[in-house]
């Protein structure tokens, strides 16, 4: 055979493969496309911006601008549409700040057409370790915000979304003891749904810590230091003591709670989760079950893309899509 008809040969078979290459890449795009527009009846929100320090980033600049609000939030103007009749209303944790504890979330939920709003409260002005104070007065300050953010917007209800004591005991004492709910007239309620990053339900023993300090009768001590509010999350607080004893939840109220095993601060994680009562619905949410390599601890989890997809279903549980699993780690996020 001559070295012409070889080299015609190798050439023939060089564009064959890369005819099946291009027609397999073509039907897969063909397919994947075919089954988003079949699965979707709306735009697909894109998945959380995840960068491996904007956790560590994002605590810097609320170190030096305590009382910025994170991108995306705190737009008075804006009105809510009728895809997203409620506005978000973000609950930072304790010794954190709006800043701090939402510059991933809050930019992502603007960009999906929700009017977002985070509250600074429970500190001093220009402090940027707020959250501290006693549970009542932050629940308070956070009934304030709602009525300010339910006038400005002309909602009727707001949804919640807290971290730590932000999806715990502050909301819940709001929606019980300041008015957040009408438990003789459910559609009255002011709040919606509340969901809670790692919240701090019924007590922490920050791995331990708390538990010796209440043994050994240091929480007074321990909270003239840092602030009531940790004496008021501790296991058998006065706060938590009151709060369970009519039940972990309000009527007409929609709960999800998102925990991750890995928690070193809301310690047992299992003491995250609610039991429903009458007239309203629990989610209850261990992430490392829907996304089984997922290594959030407590501070990383309102920094978890995972987590974040899980908030956006349970604000649109008629648009849920499954979560799209990626890496996230201890302290830095995902």
């Amino acid at each position: 055979m001559s070295d012409r008809k070889v080299s015609r040969r190798r050439s023939n078979r060089r564009r064959s493969r890369w005819a099946a290459v291009c027609g397999g890449v073509a039907l897969s795009l063909t397919v994947g496309l075919q089954g988003v527009a079949a699965a979707s009846d709306g735009p697909v929100p894109p998945r959380p911006p995840g960068r491996l320090l904007a956790a560590p980033a994002a605590f810097l600049g609320g170190l030096v601008h305590p009382e910025a609000s994170p991108s995306g939030a705190n737009d008075w103007s804006c009105r809510p549409t009728r895809r997203h009749p409620r506005p978000v209303v973000l609950v930072h944790a304790t010794w954190t700040n709006a800043a701090s504890n939402w510059s991933m979330l809050a930019p992502w939920l603007k960009r999906q057409g929700y009017c977002v709003f985070a509250p600074n409260y429970g500190g001093a002005p220009g402090s940027p370790f707020k959250a501290n104070g006693p549970v009542p007065d932050s629940a308070r300050q956070v009934a304030r915000y709602v009525d300010r953010v339910l006038k400005a917007t002309g909602a009727r209800q707001v949804d919640l979304v807290g971290h730590s004591q932000g999806g715990g005991p502050t909301p819940r004492w709001y929606l019980r003891f300041e008015g957040g709910t009408d438990p003789a007239h459910p559609k009255r309620n002011k709040v919606h749904s509340l969901i809670g990053l790692a919240p701090s339900n019924h007590g922490v023993t920050a791995s331990g810590l708390g538990t010796l300090t209440t043994e050994l009768g240091l929480n007074p001590t321990v909270s003239a230091l840092v602030g009531q509010a940790y004496a008021d999350q501790m296991v058998g607080s006065e706060v938590n003591r009151k709060l369970d004893r009519g039940g972990d939840t309000q009527p007409g109220v929609d709960y999800t709670v998102i925990a991750t095993r890995f928690d070193e601060v809301a310690t047992p994680y299992q003491n995250q989760f609610l039991t429903a009562g009458p007239g309203a619905t629990v989610r209850n949410v261990l992430i490392q079950e829907v996304c089984p390599a997922d290594l959030s601890e407590h501070v990383s989890l309102s920094y978890d893309t995972n987590a974040a997809q899980l908030v956006s279903n349970a604000l649109d549980p008629a648009h849920a899509r499954p979560v799209r699993c990626g890496v996230s780690l201890p302290v830095l996020g995902g």
